[in-house]
């Protein structure tokens, strides 16, 4: 079985739901930052560009730890991986909840960042040996979605929470969630043999070259960089001050938005769930919804930009959920390379992406404060940030219509 498709239902589910747990508390944490901002804004006394820099820390700490996690994933398995990668963000949640100054807490995200880094990586690998590729791409969405549950725990409920326990013991909490996920997938998952992995190696294979060298691959990185980096970004930090600050939301009100905005998140990655193997099996590549779906949230994010303060919870509602379309990107990039660089090949791409979340969320608050200083007002600092952003995504999509059409692009067969 660990060295195959995995047998019946409840052992697929059983697998499933136990890194799903991880997962949920990995986005959680990633995301809490945002409902906290105002709380750490002002014990901390954070600028624009401090609360970039501490939100994109958690990204830069999985950004360091995906080339070697993905050689990893592939020679040592998911369990193993996951186990050793959570004691880190065990030991991370724990020094944020004592952190006393910036840097510290600074220093506790990166290491929460690569506690949990390999909290998806590590069960896409196990999908892709142990699932049908119709499947693949459905746990992939149906991953996503539960990563929205731990996005909507990390709104309302933690607001709800601050006044009874203050920030700093949730992240006890945190820590406590991250040993009991420890325990559920050292029981859950398979085992692992590397036997795919050792073949790949005699044929040459061991390294990240034939990733790097692959067209699919290079045709979809600036996206995975400015459009799935910027839509983290958007989604795990800018929204909440673009509400507070933009908008004239108070807090509770943009916890609020916050918790309806990751509803209609969690809404969405089920319905892709449920598309994913029909276009799949109507022969619908992942690169034809890329180019369909994209251009509708720029128009969105312009549209937002336009309306400024009038941008509300609905408007980033419909940018945020239009843009998920973005992260079909991810599962089709494993889909275009063997099996035995599974794990590398979404490594990769996770790196492309997260290093894109750390540059998008900090670049947005450096750029806020430059406008700032430069006389513009708070909401026309935040709009021509968010401009510089939109510019981006728009040269990313061009490139990716533009890179030659002998690219690779796999369309999974129905089992």
């Amino acid at each position: 079985m660990s060295g195959g498709l995995l047998a019946g239902r409840r052992r697929i589910a059983t697998v499933f739901l136990a890194f799903a747990f991880a997962y949920f508390l990995s986005t959680l944490v990633r995301a809490i930052t945002a409902t906290l901002s105002p709380a750490l804004t002002a014990e901390f006394g954070l600028e624009s560009r401090d609360l970039g820099l501490l939100a994109g820390g958690y990204f830069l700490g999985f950004a360091f730890t995906q080339l070697p996690m993905g050689t990893w994933l592939d020679r040592h398995g998911p369990k193993r991986v996951i186990v050793c990668f959570l004691s880190a963000a065990v030991a991370g949640c724990l020094l944020f909840s004592v952190a006393t100054h910036f840097w510290l807490l600074l220093a506790a995200r990166v290491l929460t960042g690569v506690g949990v880094s390999a909290c998806l990586m590590a069960p896409l690998t196990g999908y892709r040996r142990w699932l049908t590729p119709p499947m693949q791409l459905r746990s992939n969405s149906w991953m996503l979605m539960v990563g929205s549950f731990g996005l909507v725990g990390a709104t309302l409920p933690v607001q709800w929470l601050m006044p009874y326990l203050g920030w700093r013991p949730l992240f006890w909490l945190l820590a406590a969630g991250a040993l009991v996920s420890m325990v559920l997938i050292a029981w859950a998952a398979p085992a692992w043999h590397d036997g795919a992995a050792t073949r790949e190696k005699n044929q040459g294979g061991g390294s990240y070259a034939a990733v790097w060298r692959d067209p699919f691959f290079r045709k979809l990185a600036p996206i995975g960089f400015f459009n799935y980096g910027g839509f983290v970004a958007m989604q795990t930090l800018w929204v909440v001050p673009w509400l507070t600050r933009v908008a004239g939301y108070t807090p509770q009100e943009a916890a609020g938005a916050l918790f309806w905005i990751s509803i209609a998140l969690l809404a969405t990655y089920g319905l892709w769930g449920m598309v994913n193997p029909r276009l799949a099996h109507r022969g619908i590549p992942a690169a034809r919804l890329l180019a369909w779906g994209m251009p509708l949230g720029m128009l969105v994010l312009a549209l937002v930009l336009i309306a400024g303060p009038a941008a509300g919870t609905m408007a980033w509602v419909v940018f945020l959920c239009v843009s998920t379309v973005v992260t079909l990107a991810q599962p089709a990039v494993a889909l275009a390379l063997p099996t035995a660089l599974a794990g590398r090949a979404l490594s990769a791409y996770n790196l492309v992406v997260f290093a894109g979340v750390f540059v998008v969320q900090w670049g947005i608050g450096l750029l806020i404060d430059l406008f700032a200083s430069a006389g513009l007002d708070q909401a026309a600092s935040f709009r021509a940030a968010l401009s510089v952003f939109l510019a981006c995504c728009v040269m990313s999509y061009v490139y990716f219509l533009w890179a030659p059409p002998h690219n690779r692009c796999v369309v999974p067969r129905p089992a």
